[in-house]
């Protein structure tokens, strides 16, 4: 299951995670679908994160140099 989430850019796995709250909000899932659909979200909720400190790290390396230009800093 994970593999596939791995797959899935951040936009996809954000979506696809939104669905799966509304679905558990509405109440309408049986116990073992519930089960498996938040098991899902958690997985997606993690990669979600990871995406998301990885995009933080690439942004924090970006430096502005003082005449204005920007460089890239390198990642310890």
């Amino acid at each position: 299951m994970t593999d596939n989430i791995k797959s899935l850019s951040f936009e996809e796995a954000l979506s696809e995670l939104e669905k799966i709250v509304r679905g558990l909000e509405g109440g309408q899932l049986k116990l073992e679908e519930a089960i498996a659909s938040y098991e899902r979200g958690a997985a997606l909720r993690q990669h979600c994160e990871t995406k998301l400190s990885e995009a933080e790290a690439r942004v924090q390396a970006i430096v502005q140099r003082s005449d204005g230009s920007l460089d890239m800093k390198p990642m310890d």
